[in-house]
């Protein structure tokens, strides 16, 4: 008869799973054998919160299930940062954590995670949609069952099965887990009071948050906004959803917000349409309460959040973005066609643009994003990670294609883009992938580079590197006049440490040298690293919150 674990490896193959990342430890060792058994390549992390990243960047990449297994005790602990970062994003991730047997409990253990020790289900609880442990065999169909339909159907993210080791070994009958179908997405209750105060608005705006990207409803808001003829912005979230280059874009707003987007709202608008956005701290940043709007009409799976950040009357559109906008389009030949001109309010980014200037034998990161653009396949998908390079991108960064940016503006962990990015590629090989970060997430998570090398990722990385915590650095110095604890006094080498991994490395201060590196970078078949010198004093575009 087959083993619990063989038959939890098979069912994810079923599923079309081809990867799992993590480290191996004893409780889970059966498993990441059978895996292997199964043909599910094993990818070994350098650390477990990096297995999780690349869980999380493959769910996203793929739009299936994401695998992060790690041992007990520390092994799952690791993984909680991963889980939280994977919750902010909707990501379908099923993380497996180990236990010593169940016939060893209320003994002292090592590593015990069961409730004697440190207990990972009740910690997993807060970070993920699931959290539960398997003491008996018998129950495995009905928990992982209710796991995967939690991750993978509704609101979806990350879900967490403790197993212990006797679980794991136990043979069983086996049995089919039955296909589950329990999607179903209704319209809104308020799409037709929507449509009629859309048609009544003078001076409608679109504000798209992270949650296009999780609905995939790019051909749905890019239809909805031509159709209506309704200006756009981004949240700093919501990045990567609409062209920037479209007549109707007005770039992002916030933190990394640009000229044109403050321009538009400061002249004056009656309806804000914010769709798949919590309107966090970082989208507000610079919304002072003179540029409220009469109403706002906002579309989200979630209403938790719905009319406590802007204090406006506010109608509530809940559900699946995507299936919202497809019923509001039955009715698109009854659109009040908007006229609008933003030709005033977009010269305003062009300037700002042009008076960047590079200093010394380092580079203006403005540029750099511009010069990048330029440079990358319109198709390269980009992970930007957390932190003031990736806001230079946000509001330099051209997006030609929807669904080719993603960066989170919610949980915000430094360092998980360089995960995600690992395992967006290996998801799909076939398009180019970037990591956008900087020095100080890469002295977080840089060593999973070295994963990447090993499971053939050919991601480009680019880190721009000044030597400090750059975002927190301006921030103290803008707020409070000094800084303390930002500044590294022994610079990275992001060259050097990449080829310690195996990785290509170049390290550029000139455009020159940058144009040089990209274009080896995209013909190599391994992981590179480009190593950018940005400049040490230039402000970022992050100065708007407190």
């Amino acid at each position: 008869m087959p083993t619990i674990a063989a038959l939890i490896a098979k069912h994810l193959k079923n599923m079309g799973i081809e990867y799992a990342f993590g480290i191996p430890g004893k409780p889970v060792v059966p498993l990441i054998l059978e895996m292997e058994e199964q043909g599910i390549h094993f990818g070994l992390s350098r650390h477990e919160c990096g297995a999780g990243y690349i869980a999380t960047g493959y769910a996203m990449q793929n739009k299936t299930l994401g695998v992060a297994i790690g041992t007990s005790g520390p092994g799952g602990t690791n993984m909680l940062t991963a889980a939280a970062q994977a919750k902010a994003y909707h990501a379908p991730v099923l993380f497996i954590t180990g236990q010593p047997p169940t016939t060893e409990n209320g003994k002292a253990l090592g590593q015990d995670s069961s409730m004697f020790g440190t207990d990972l289900v009740e910690m997993f609880r807060p970070v993920t949609l699931f959290s539960a442990r398997v003491e008996d065999p018998r129950t495995i169909q009905s928990y992982l069952q209710h796991a995967l339909e939690k991750s993978l159907t509704g609101q979806k993210g990350p879900v967490h099965l403790s197993i212990p080791l006797n679980v794991l070994t136990s043979e069983t009958m086996p049995h089919q887990f039955p296909e589950f179908q329990l999607e179903d997405i209704p319209v809104s209750g308020n799409i037709h009071q929507a449509l009629d105060i859309i048609n009544k608005a003078k001076k409608p705006l679109l504000y798209l948050g992270k949650g296009i990207h999780i609905a995939n409803a790019y051909e749905e808001v890019l239809t909805f906004a031509e159709t209506w003829n309704i200006p756009v912005m981004t949240t700093p979230g919501g990045k990567g959803t609409f062209p920037t280059q479209h007549p109707l874009s007005l770039g992002s707003f916030g933190l990394g917000g640009t000229e044109a987007s403050s321009s538009y709202l400061s002249s004056g608008i009656d309806l804000l349409i914010v769709i798949g956005s919590k309107l966090s701290d970082m989208s507000l940043a610079g919304f002072s309460p003179d540029l409220y709007p009469k109403h706002v009409i906002h579309f989200d799976m979630n209403s938790t959040f719905v009319g406590k950040s802007i204090p406006v009357k506010t109608t509530l559109v809940q559900g699946d973005a995507k299936r919202n906008l497809q019923e509001l389009l039955q009715y698109k030949q009854h659109a009040a066609v908007k006229s609008v001109d933003l030709s005033i309010h977009k010269q305003k980014d062009l300037e700002n643009f042009d008076g960047q200037t590079e200093s010394g034998p380092r580079l203006s990161a403005a540029k750099v994003m511009g010069e990048l653009r330029e440079l990358l396949p319109e198709e390269t998908v980009m992970y930007g990670d957390d932190g003031s390079h990736t806001f230079y991108a946000i509001k330099y960064y051209d997006i030609i294609k929807q669904g080719t940016f993603f960066f989170d503006d919610v949980f915000g962990a430094m360092g998980h883009g360089i995960g995600f990015s690992i395992g967006a590629k290996l998801a799909n090989p076939n398009i180019p992938v970037v990591c956008l970060t900087g020095d100080g997430c890469l002295f977080m998570h840089g060593t999973e580079i070295s994963t990447a090398v090993d499971l053939k990722a050919n991601v480009l990385f680019i880190v721009l590197n000044n030597g400090m915590l750059d975002m927190v650095d301006k921030g103290m110095l803008y707020n409070i006049g000094r800084t303390a604890g930002t500044r590294y006094d022994f610079e990275l080498n992001a060259k050097e440490f990449a080829r310690s991994m195996g990785a290509n490395g170049y390290r550029c201060s000139t455009i020159n040298e940058l144009r040089e590196a990209v274009s080896k970078g995209l013909s190599e078949d391994d992981p590179t690293v480009i190593e950018v010198m940005v400049n040490k004093d230039e402000i970022p575009p992050t100065m708007k919150r407190g």
